[in-house]
C-alpha cells in the first residue's frame, strides 16, 4: 500500500457510517484531517453505460469507509466465490487430514497420567447436598412444580378384537364375537358366470335405488385376463363402512321386549262415541263492518251481543241471526260480557279507558226491574279503595235512549271485562308494566270500586272468577295467579310453560282451568294436580286468542289466527284418582283470514252443544 493511500485511511473506528450521510466527509484521517467524500455526480444513464462500456464493472464495489469504488482483484473475487459455496476460504487448507490418534486402540502398559484420585471423589459433595435441600424445600412449599407424568392415553389406539377368541370374554353367555366379513362369491370373480352380469334394466334399476336398498354394493365386470383388472375404487370406502360395523357394533346380547306398536298408542274412543258437539256451519251473522273482537251469550241463551272495531255494539237473536240492536258507543269494543246472572239482563263494554253497562231490555219485564233496580242503587261515599282516579256517572238524553246506564271511567285503556257468578261484580283488566294500577274489581250494587292487588307481578293479560268458590283467577304472560278473596292470598301459581298467555277460561266444576297462548298452545290445567300444565295442545299453526268452556256438556273449544276453531271433548271425572279424558273432535272452518288475523273470541251457547266464534272478516258464525 503507497503512502497516499495510507494517508487518506479512515481512523473513525467501529461507527455506523449512516451518521456521516448528511455531512460532506466520512470521516478523519491519522492527521484528524477530515476525509471529503468523493463527487458523485452520476446519474442513472451514466451508471448505464458505464455498465455496457466498463468490463470491470461487476467486480468494482463502493467502499463504506472511504466513499470510493474498488475493483476487486482475482484472488478476492475467488474468495467471494468460495465463500458463498460454504467453502473453507483458504485455498490450500485441507480439511480431510488424518487424524492424529491421541488414544490409540492398544492398550498401553503405562496409563496417560499417573495422578493419585483426589479425596472429594470419594465422599459426598457438601454443595451438592445444599442444593438438593434447597430444591426439596422449594417443592415442599409448592415453588417448584415436579414435572407432570404425560397422559399418552388420547393419542393411543388399539384393536378393540385382538384377543377376541382366547379372552374370558368369549366365554361369556352374553358376550357377540366380532362379525366375520361374508366371504366373496361369484358376483366378486374378474370372469363371472354370464347370470352373474347385469343386464340394462338391471342395472338402470341399480343405480336408481338408495345404497342402503342395493343388493350389490358394486356392478359386477368380466374381464379376460387378471391382468386387465383395475384397482378396486370403493376399497377404502369398504375399509371405513368395516371399520364403522366393527365400533357400532353391540358388545352384549340385550333381550328385547316383543311389544305390538299398536299397543303402545292410547286408546281414545272414536269422536262419533263422543257425540253431541258442533260439527256443521248453521248460521252466519253478518252487519259489523270492522273486526269482531269479542262476542257472549245471554244466560237464557236467545241473544247475543257483540263488540266490533267499528264502534258498535249489536244485539243479535241466536236462532234467526236477525239484528235487532245496535248501539254505536264511540270507540273500537274490546270486550263485552254479558251478566250470568239469568235473573238481571245486563251487558258490559270495555272500550278505550271505559267500562259501559248496558240494559238491552230483552227479557221480561220482572227481569228488566230488577236489572233497573240494581242499577239505581245510590253511590257511597268512600266508592275507591286504592282504585285511583275511577269515576262513576249517570248517561242521559240520546245514551239512555240507547240503553247505556252507566259510565265508568277508568284511567287507562281497558282490555277485557268479566263478571262474578253472582252478577254484582265485574272485573276490568287494564294492562301496563309501569303501574300497580292493573286489575279493578267493582260492585254494581253499592257503585264502588277497589284495587284488590297492592302490587302486581308481571303484565296482566286476563282474569277471572271461580264459578262457585271465592277466587280469582289473574293470568299474566307467563303465569296463572289463584288469589283466595277471603283469606286475601295467593293459594297457587300455574306455570302455562308458554311464552305469552292470550286467553284463559275456568271449568264451570272450577278444578280445571285452560289457557290459550299467542305460541300456538293450549295447556290444560289439573288443580288438584300439579301448577304444572296436564296436558298441552298443539293443534292449531297460528296464535290461539281465544278459548272456552261448555256449562254443561263435556267440550271446550280453542280459537286461532289460523283461521280455525278446534273444539275437544275434555271429560273431568268425579273419582279424583281418573286423569281427566281429552280428545280432539272436530276442527270447524269457515273464518276467512284478514291482515294476518283469523277467528278472535269463540264462545258456547249456555244450554245446547252449539258454539259461536267472531272473526276479522267481520263475521260472527255459529256451528251446530
Amino acid at each position: 500500500v503507497s503512502d497516499c493511500v495510507s494517508d487518506i485511511r479512515n481512523t473513525v473506528g467501529n461507527v455506523p457510517m449512516e451518521w456521516y450521510r448528511d455531512f460532506p466527509h466520512i470521516g478523519y484521517n491519522l492527521d484528524g484531517k477530515k476525509i471529503y467524500k468523493p463527487i458523485r455526480n452520476k446519474d442513472e444513464l451514466d451508471d448505464f453505460l458505464d455498465k455496457m462500456d466498463n468490463p470491470d464493472y461487476w467486480r468494482t464495489v463502493p467502499d463504506k469507509q472511504t466513499g470510493s469504488d474498488v475493483v476487486l482483484s482475482d484472488e478476492q473475487v475467488q474468495l467471494v466465490n468460495r465463500l458463498q459455496r460454504g467453502q473453507f476460504g483458504d485455498a490450500n487448507f485441507n480439511e480431510y487430514e488424518p487424524q492424529v490418534e491421541f488414544f490409540s486402540r492398544d492398550v498401553m502398559l503405562h496409563p496417560v497420567t499417573n495422578r493419585p484420585a483426589d479425596k472429594r471423589s470419594f465422599i459426598p459433595s457438601l454443595i451438592e447436598k445444599e442444593k438438593v435441600s434447597k430444591l426439596v424445600h422449594a417443592i415442599k412449599m409448592g415453588w417448584i412444580k415436579p414435572r407432570r407424568v404425560e397422559d399418552d392415553s388420547r393419542g393411543r389406539y388399539y384393536d378393540l378384537w385382538a384377543n377376541e377368541d382366547s379372552s374370558i370374554l368369549a366365554r361369556h353367555k352374553m358376550h357377540l364375537p366380532a362379525p366375520k366379513i361374508p366371504l366373496p362369491g361369484h358376483q366378486e370373480s374378474y370372469n363371472p358366470p354370464p347370470e352373474y352380469l347385469f343386464t340394462d334394466e338391471e342395472r338402470a334399476l341399480w343405480e336408481q335405488q338408495d345404497p342402503c336398498d342395493r343388493k350389490l354394493p358394486f356392478v359386477p365386470r368380466k374381464f379376460s385376463s387378471l391382468r386387465q383388472v383395475p384397482a378396486f375404487s370403493r376399497f377404502i370406502h369398504e375399509r371405513f363402512e368395516r371399520c364403522l360395523d366393527l365400533y357400532l357394533c353391540p358388545r352384549q346380547r340385550k333381550m328385547r321386549v316383543n311389544v305390538n306398536p299398536e299397543d303402545l298408542i292410547p286408546k281414545l274412543p272414536k269422536p262419533k262415541d263422543l257425540q253431541p258437539f258442533p260439527t256443521t256451519q248453521s248460521l252466519v251473522y253478518r252487519g259489523h263492518s270492522g273486526l269482531v273482537r269479542s262476542i257472549s251469550v245471554s244466560p237464557s241463551g236467545q241473544w247475543l251481543a257483540s263488540g266490533s272495531d267499528d264502534g258498535s255494539v249489536r244485539f243479535w237473536e241466536v236462532c234467526s241471526s236477525r239484528c235487532l240492536k245496535t248501539v254505536q258507543v264511540g270507540g273500537a269494543v274490546k270486550s263485552v260480557a254479558w251478566n250470568p246472572n239469568p235473573s238481571v239482563c245486563l251487558l258490559a263494554v270495555a272500550l278505550d279507558s271505559v267500562v259501559l253497562i248496558l240494559s238491552p231490555s230483552l227479557a221480561d219485564r220482572q227481569v228488566v226491574l230488577s236489572s233497573e233496580r240494581l242499577l239505581s242503587a245510590p253511590q257511597e261515599a268512600d266508592a275507591n279503595e286504592g282504585a285511583g282516579p275511577v269515576t262513576w256517572s249517570e248517561t242521559e238524553g240520546e245514551e239512555l235512549n240507547h240503553g247505556i246506564r252507566l259510565k265508568i271511567q277508568h284511567p287507562k285503556a281497558v282490555q277485557q271485562v268479566s263478571w262474578h257468578a253472582k252478577g254484582d261484580y265485574v272485573a276490568s283488566v287494564m294492562p301496563d308494566h309501569s303501574s300497580n294500577l292493573q286489575v279493578l274489581i267493582h260492585q254494581l250494587s253499592r257503585r264502588r270500586s277497589q284495587n284488590p292487588f297492592r302490587k302486581n307481578k308481571g303484565l296482566v293479560q286476563c282474569v277471572s272468577f271461580h264459578p262457585v268458590r271465592p277466587y280469582f283467577f289473574v293470568g299474566t304472560q307467563r303465569s296463572v295467579r289463584i288469589y283466595n278473596l277471603v283469606k286475601q292470598e295467593m293459594t297457587k301459581k300455574l306455570q302455562a310453560n308458554s311464552k305469552w298467555i292470550s286467553s284463559m277460561a275456568v271449568h264451570p266444576g272450577g278444578d280445571h282451568v285452560i289457557c290459550g297462548s299467542y305460541d300456538c298452545r293450549l295447556s290444560w290445567f289439573d288443580l288438584d294436580l300439579s301448577t304444572k300444565p296436564y296436558k298441552m295442545l298443539r293443534h292449531h299453526k297460528k296464535a290461539v286468542r281465544g278459548v272456552a268452556y261448555h256449562r254443561l256438556y263435556p267440550l271446550f273449544a280453542s280459537a286461532s289466527d289460523d283461521g280455525t276453531v278446534i273444539v275437544c271433548h275434555g271429560t273431568v271425572y268425579n273419582d279424583l284418582l281418573q286423569n281427566p279424558l281429552i280428545v280432539p273432535v272436530k276442527v270447524l272452518r269457515g273464518h276467512e283470514i284478514t291482515h294476518d288475523l283469523g277467528v278472535l273470541d269463540v264462545t258456547f251457547h249456555p244450554t245446547q252443544p252449539w258454539v259461536f266464534s267472531s272473526g276479522a272478516d267481520a263475521t260472527i258464525r255459529l256451528f251446530t
